[in-house]
């Protein structure tokens, strides 16, 4: 009853937030021999010099050991077509399965047909409320063509593909 009156106090919060599009992405690790992910909206970019990303992780999941346990995680940016595998690891079950991809290096599980994907070291993992804030030092990274996933306004949404307008000043 009290996560319910919870749940319930956060949702003008989370309709402010949720009006902020972010990129969609699942996030990879292998650890003790077996394959993790996630799909993750809290991506973003923290420095280029040294080279470092950040996301975020419920303190709650399943998947927490997994990626505080392993040294390296895969950042895969899904593109617009690619709904559904947000969906799958969203989820629970085995989200792997028959899927196809590729083992990258450290063991990492990449997924076919994104638009970027970064092989990162984790540097810290930082407390942070509800949740975990992982930062990670990019080791290699990649970019294909192609309209990334959205989500904003609790849904999926393509992005335009291709080159991007500049805004005027404000």
């Amino acid at each position: 009853m009290a996560l319910d009156k919870a749940v319930e106090a956060d949702r003008p919060l989370r309709a402010v937030l949720g009006r902020y599009a972010t990129g969609v992405a699942v996030v990879t690790t292998r650890h003790r021999g077996r394959p993790a992910g996630l799909t993750v909206n809290s991506f973003t970019s923290v420095s280029l010099e040294p080279p470092l990303v950040l996301w975020c992780l419920q303190r709650s999941s399943a998947s927490r050991a997994a990626f505080t346990g392993a040294d390296h995680f895969a950042v895969n940016l899904l593109a617009a077509d690619q709904r559904d595998l947000a969906v799958r690891f969203a989820g629970s079950g085995d989200r792997f399965a028959e899927l196809p991809g590729e083992q990258g290096r450290y063991g990492l599980p990449l997924l076919d047909g994104t638009v970027a994907t970064l092989v990162c070291r984790r540097e810290r993992v930082l407390p942070a409320g509800d949740h975990l804030v992982l930062i990670g030092r990019v080791l290699e990274h990649r970019a294909a063509s192609g309209a990334p996933l959205l989500f904003v306004d609790g849904g999926f949404h393509a992005a335009p593909d291709g080159p991007s307008t500049p805004v005027p000043d404000c």
